[in-house]
């Protein structure tokens, strides 16, 4: 077991947590539940790196983890017809930022927030000015890619397609790192992608969720680089939820909103799982 102790930051600080985990649904079901920032958990050798006290951090982590998330796909997945597979990050996205993508980098970079963040979410340094992100691309960005890769690659061998749903959330109220935060907060925000994002899946979302918008605040689908915009058996989808539309922010306990974004989101999954 690797030792584990608590501090200020509300969640544990490890020094070996698993970084992800692959959560089996049923043999059938092309559907593959990826939720990449639900945690806190950050390993005592990166927490070294970051510059913020504890509470500085505690108040971070508040902002910028995509809170009961993990719980949302995994009461969804327990209600759905057919159990989907889920993909987890148990680690922050303060450790990295497992869905950067080679070109999305410069863009975030702006404010700090490539694979590897240099600055918060509102603009202060995270990590010293010139720190050298390889070494944590190397050790758990590349993994996570590579075993998002198969994780994807085995549901088209299983059921001859794939489709990735990213669960996320957002707050209620624009960040300052947010660089196309200026529209419509919807409570749950649809992400697509002209290749990967289909008629029928689009329509089934707004069919479970109700009130939704498109790209906005948050635009774009995640898929492994080795179908992007090639394999159009890989379909995906970003659900971005309000959050307080089942929670108290910034990073406060889950409300019985969960409960009824699990059911939207277990809908979902039955749509797209016939």
């Amino acid at each position: 077991m690797p030792h584990t102790t608590d501090n200020a930051l509300g969640a544990a600080v490890t020094d070996a947590p698993p970084p992800f985990e692959l959560l089996p649904g049923a043999g059938r079901s092309p559907v593959l539940l990826h939720v990449p920032h639900s945690a806190r958990d950050i390993p005592e050798d990166v927490r070294t790196g970051i510059v913020l006290d504890d509470g500085e951090l505690a108040r971070e982590l508040d902002h910028i983890t995509d809170a009961h998330t993990a719980e949302i796909a995994e009461a969804a997945a327990g209600r759905a017809g057919v159990r989907p597979w889920r993909f987890v990050n148990r680690l922050s996205r303060l450790v990295v930022d497992p869905e950067r993508f080679p070109d999305e980098r410069e863009e975030m970079r702006a404010v700090g927030m490539g694979a590897v963040y240099t600055r918060t979410t509102h603009g202060a340094v995270l990590r010293p000015e010139g720190v050298d992100p390889e070494p944590l691309v190397e050790r758990y960005f590349r993994p996570y890619a590579r075993a998002m890769t198969r994780a994807v690659a085995d549901r088209l061998a299983a059921a001859g397609r794939a489709v990735i749903i990213d669960v996320h959330s957002y707050p209620s109220r624009r960040l300052p790192y947010e660089l196309h935060g200026e529209g419509p907060r919807p409570a749950v925000c649809l992400g697509t992608d002209s290749f990967h994002t289909s008629p029928g899946l689009l329509s089934a979302a707004r069919e479970a969720f109700g009130e939704t918008e498109l790209d906005s605040p948050f635009s774009g689908t995640y898929v492994p680089l080795e179908f992007y915009r090639k394999d159009s058996r890989v379909e995906a989808l970003m659900v971005e939820i309000r959050r307080d539309t089942y929670m108290t922010e910034p990073g406060g306990p889950a409300g019985p909103g969960l409960e009824r974004l699990a059911a939207a989101l277990a809908r979902l999954v039955d749509a797209v799982s016939r």
